[in-house]
């Protein structure tokens, strides 16, 4: 349960700003998180990630927010990075959903007259080179699906990681998947970032699994979502990250490196690598609105890198000899 000054930010995001469905869930769990960190630090306990959870805020009063201070925000930023461990990106989100919140309390509802987030910094990014599977690498991922036992849990999981890597979906996009969607001329509609819906299109090997899973997929009525859980509803974005996790331990990769997204960015590179796709056509695939935002999936190998140097028409070896 949220306290009603959370329970109106979400309206006004909702109503107001009309924000996505997405936008609005990832921006009531961050701000929720924070409260109960704040709680937390005003009763001196102490907290980790897990334990964070059991903070309840169902009795934050919104008077108390004109206490909240910029030393309180940066106490909470530590927190996620030396306790709860949460990468660049990730802090990043939850600033901007900090600020937004600020702004509504500040702004919209003139509870305080100074807003404790506004110097608030965004952690820079780190320049180095994004991190994605090789197709060797793609392929032992895969694999190992074949360790699950259950031939219906096996075979739905082994379409969802044959999504991610040759359709380079978003992880609500896949969660989002109805079967209704899937198109005779195989493509399929999902709903992407802002609520837009996209095209993705389906090359053999995603047709191929999808099929396999739909051959034995619980007949399920009134039930619309391509992939089911084992209560028969949709499978949460939760839960498929629990997956895809609990397949890249198995084929010895670290989950702090590697997760669902890396599977989005694995998926256009070896597009780019391997297929000689266009960065615009790129752009397309993975539904991104900037193309500056598909440059990052472009990045060279160190093979790529040698062999762009080795033909440069330069490199010619010196006939002289030392007399």
């Amino acid at each position: 349960m949220n306290p009603t000054i959370l329970n109106d930010y979400v309206e006004y995001l909702s109503t107001i700003k009309g924000r996505s469905n997405g936008t609005i869930t990832e921006y009531t769990y961050d701000i929720s998180n924070f409260l109960k960190f704040i709680t937390a630090s005003k009763n001196s306990i102490t907290v980790n990630a897990e334990t964070l959870k059991e903070i309840s805020i169902l009795n934050f009063k919104t008077d108390e927010l004109v206490h909240i201070t910029l030393k309180d925000i940066h106490a909470y930023m530590t927190f996620l990075d030396r306790v709860a461990h949460n990468s660049t990106s990730t802090r990043a989100r939850k600033i901007a959903s900090i600020k937004s919140f600020f702004k509504y309390v500040v702004n919209i509802r003139k509870i305080m007259k100074i807003n404790p987030a506004e110097l608030l910094d965004t952690p820079a990014k780190s320049s180095r080179n994004p991190v994605y599977l090789t197709l060797d690498e793609s392929i032992q991922l895969i694999q190992s699906v074949e360790t699950t036992k259950n031939e219906i849990f096996r075979t739905r999981d082994r379409a969802i990681l044959v999504l991610f890597l040759n359709c380079g979906l978003r992880l609500s996009e896949l969660a989002s998947i109805n079967i209704d969607k899937i198109r005779a001329n195989n493509t399929l509609q999902v709903v992407g970032k802002g609520d837009k819906e996209r095209t993705i299109y389906l090359n053999e090997a995603s047709m191929e699994a999808i099929t396999d899973y739909l051959r034995i997929r619980p007949d399920v009525q009134n039930e619309p979502a391509l992939f089911l859980s084992m209560r028969k509803s949709r499978l949460s974005t939760r839960a498929i990250q629990h997956r895809v996790e609990h397949y890249l331990k198995i084929a010895g990769f670290d989950t702090n490196i590697y997760s669902t997204h890396k599977l989005r960015h694995t998926a256009a590179t070896l597009m780019f690598k391997y297929g000689e796709v266009d960065i615009r056509i790129l752009q397309e695939i993975l539904g991104h609105e900037s193309v500056s935002t598909t440059q990052i999936y472009t990045h060279l190998d160190d093979e790529g890198l040698r062999s762009a140097v080795s033909k440069n028409p330069l490199n010619i070896k010196s006939s002289k000899k030392d007399s």
